[in-house]
């Protein structure tokens, strides 16, 4: 782990070559990639195949779409976590790891962490990097072997784990059109410039990760068909060179080829050699994989922020998994809002000044920011004296970074803002890398544009749905009252659950009861409503302040629960909304100490009586409203001593998926009855459980009587 302790980054890696791994050379601890996963949970993590990568780990399954299994551990001390260590297998094993294995793989893995702790005890750094390699067979059964292979009529070659060719036979120079002596050293494909194409580089890599035989054709110019066949081990391949058989129509069957596949140039193009610079041997290693990997990386990256919804969401994500992937030291968004850049997020600068510097710039201001928007193209700065050579010191936003890239976030044709990425050393932006970070760009800008859409819509929800609820329930005498309302976490978080309290006049006081010569005066009681309204969208939202309000007006006309209900009913039935809701009215009778309930099809209501004991209040009601205009719902009278707790629930709180209906309700009557006495605290024990990915919005009432002052 790196000294932030929130990055994993890449130590030692055998038996692949290390720009396999170049996506997780740097990691955030919270990736969700099996060695991140490992070492977060600090437990052994096991992918047996490539269906099972694919149903856990989607993003490693697009970049690497192999067969092969992986297993990861932390290494670890019950005092420290200094980092995980995977190993993968052929995806021929089996599809279980032993438990000898297993047992191995952590006792391994403890050493290495208790070694690791001893030398940080001694104030010793572990920093080297290694490259394990097979053991070469003796001088004179290699001598023998290379004379062996070189008499074989058919190519052959062979290629360590970087693809550096190390041994080619006489017919492989012939078969290539370069003699062996020259291909000796070079990475294959800077040897043989037409090889250096993705499709062939994947077979190549598909080889290494599992470990099974393949194959490919390509066109060595002007138009000569071979074919490669691979034969990997963990310390290399062979390669088998043969001229390939043509198809009827000329081109060798079932191949996806450089110039020969569909849509590629016409047949003259094809027959025409092409020519590449030669590149020095310690070039070659790097350049070969760098496509792939880079196709590999924004595969990955793409992945990422396919599961970001909000801006938020797009900012944290690319802060803990895009910048330690590009080596940034900080990180800050911007957006084009009212002509002006506006800060989104950021990350890596403690100095609230410096980012305070990057808000409010108008988009025509000579700045590094606001020009990449302005004109579309990324600026990449390697020390700061580059960058003060363009732009003033006064105009650069000096932010204490080394070296910066300024990518235009531009969606749709569309400036949506820029990433500024920067870099606590000089940093030398390659050609890759600079093509990296530009398509990066697009992509951020993609999800940034969608998340601040899905925001929009967000706030457009939740504040239609704050107007429809009550934005406060009324004080009553004797009564305490606590709610929640807790929307569903898919969609727009947009529902049709409400509840309401109101304030009924109830009968009239003696006038005795206030003293000689009072004048009579009326005891105000109360009302309750709660019901769930069919959907979660726009319409439902309407529907259920509809509905609110016509239970109000019933109320306010004195009408009793059964006749609120029935009133309602009719009122659904005759706006032809085709939308359906269930509903559970209220009447307290304070002074009577009695409480008279209506339901049409909600949820049964919870009672805790002052003992603590818990009732489930089975109910006669009628059908939900909407259905019958000739429904009839019946009135319920039950009492209701001082410190009895009512709780009225919609049915998010109790269904769940693979959960019996009654169970859930057993549960909240249990939860209910062990809660503590503060209503508000009681609201909070009830709604703690309820899963974070709730299919359903769900509201809340408590009602507890008291004694009347």
């Amino acid at each position: 782990m790196s000294e932030a302790d929130d990055i994993l980054e890449m130590a030692v890696m055998a038996g692949l070559p290390r720009a396999f791994a170049a996506p997780w050379e740097r990691v955030a601890l919270s990736a969700r990639i099996p060695v991140s996963d490992a070492a977060r949970a600090r437990r052994l993590v096991w992918v047996p195949g490539e269906e099972a990568m694919a149903r856990r780990y989607p993003r490693v399954s697009v970049v690497l779409p192999y067969p092969f299994a992986v297993a990861a551990v932390p290494v670890a001390t019950p005092r420290a976590l200094y980092g995980a260590v995977f190993v993968t297998w052929p995806g021929s094993r089996p599809a279980e790891l032993s438990a000898v294995e297993r047992a191995r793989l952590v006792a391994a893995a403890d050493r290495l962490a208790v070694r690791l702790e001893r030398a940080a005890e001694r104030g010793q750094r572990i920093t080297g990097e290694a490259d394990f390699t097979g053991t070469a067979p003796p001088a004179g059964a290699a001598a023998e072997a290379a004379r062996m292979v070189a008499r074989l009529p058919e190519g052959v070659c062979s290629l360590d784990i970087d693809a550096r060719i190390t041994f080619a036979n006489t017919a492989m120079g012939e078969l290539v059109g370069v003699p062996a002596a020259r291909l000796v050293g070079r990475s294959l494909w800077s040897a043989l410039p037409w090889l250096d194409d993705p499709v062939h580089e994947d077979r190549y890599r598909a080889a290494l990760m599992s470990q099974e035989g393949t194959s490919f054709v390509a066109l060595r110019p002007p138009r000569h068909w071979l074919e490669f066949r691979l034969h990997p081990s963990r310390s290399g391949i062979t390669v088998q060179v043969a001229p390939a058989s043509r198809g009827a129509a000329g081109e060798p069957p079932g191949t996806a080829l450089r110039d020969g596949r569909p849509g590629g140039p016409p047949a003259k193009d094809r027959d025409t050699p092409r020519s590449a610079p030669e590149r020095p041997a310690d070039d070659a290693a790097r350049h070969g994989p760098s496509r792939l990997v880079a196709i590999s990386h924004l595969l990955s990256l793409a992945g990422a922020l396919t599961e970001a919804v909000g801006v938020s969401d797009v900012v944290e994500l690319v802060a803990d998994e895009i910048m330690p992937a590009v080596g940034s030291s900080a990180l800050v968004v911007l957006a084009a809002e009212g002509g002006r850049l506006r800060v989104l997020g950021h990350r890596g600068y403690d100095d609230p000044m410096i980012v305070g510097r990057f808000d409010g710039m108008p988009l025509t201001a000579p700045t590094p920011g606001a020009r990449a928007l302005a004109t579309g193209v990324p600026s990449f700065f390697a020390t700061r004296a580059e960058l003060e050579h363009i732009y003033p010191v006064r105009t650069a936003t000096p932010d204490g970074m080394a070296a910066w890239a300024y990518l235009p976030l531009i969606a749709s044709g569309r400036p949506v803002g820029t990433c500024v990425l920067g870099y606590a050393e000089p940093h030398r932006f390659g050609t890759d890398e600079r093509a990296l970070l530009t398509s990066l760009g697009g992509l951020m800008a993609q999800a940034l544009e969608r998340a601040r859409l899905y925001d929009a819509k967000h706030r457009l929800a939740h504040g239609l749905q704050s107007a429809l609820l009550p934005h406060s329930l009324p004080l009553l005498p004797g009564l305490d009252v606590a709610a929640r309302y807790l929307p569903g976490t898919q969609g727009m978080d947009i529902g049709g659950d409400f509840y309401d309290l109101m304030r009924t006049e109830g009968g009239a006081a003696p006038p005795e009861a206030a003293g000689r010569g009072a004048v009579s005066r009326i005891r105000p009681d109360a009302a309750a409503v709660i019901g769930d309204v069919q959907g979660h969208n726009v319409a439902a939202a309407g529907m259920m302040g509809q509905v609110r309000t016509a239970v109000r007006a019933y109320t306010a006309a004195g009408q009793s629960p059964g006749r609120v209900m029935s009133s309602t009913n009719r009122l659904l039935i005759d706006l032809d909304a085709d939308l359906l809701a269930s509903c559970l009215y209220v009447h307290l009778d304070l002074d009577r100490r009695r409480v008279l309930l209506a339901r049409a099809g909600h949820p049964q209501p919870l009672l805790r009586d002052p003992e603590g004991r818990v009732h489930v209040l089975d109910l006669a009601g009628g059908p939900l409203l909407g259905v019958d205009p000739s429904a009839v719902y019946p009135t319920t009278s039950v009492p209701l001593p001082p410190g009895s707790v009512l709780v009225f629930y919609t049915d998010g709180l109790i269904e769940r998926p693979g959960t019996d209906i009654d169970d859930a309700l057993a549960e909240l009557a249990g939860r209910l009855a062990r809660a503590g006495e503060p209503l508000e605290e009681l609201a909070d024990a009830l709604l703690g459980d309820t899963p974070s990915e709730r299919g359903d919005d769900t509201a809340l009432l408590l009602l507890r009587t008291r004694d009347r002052p």
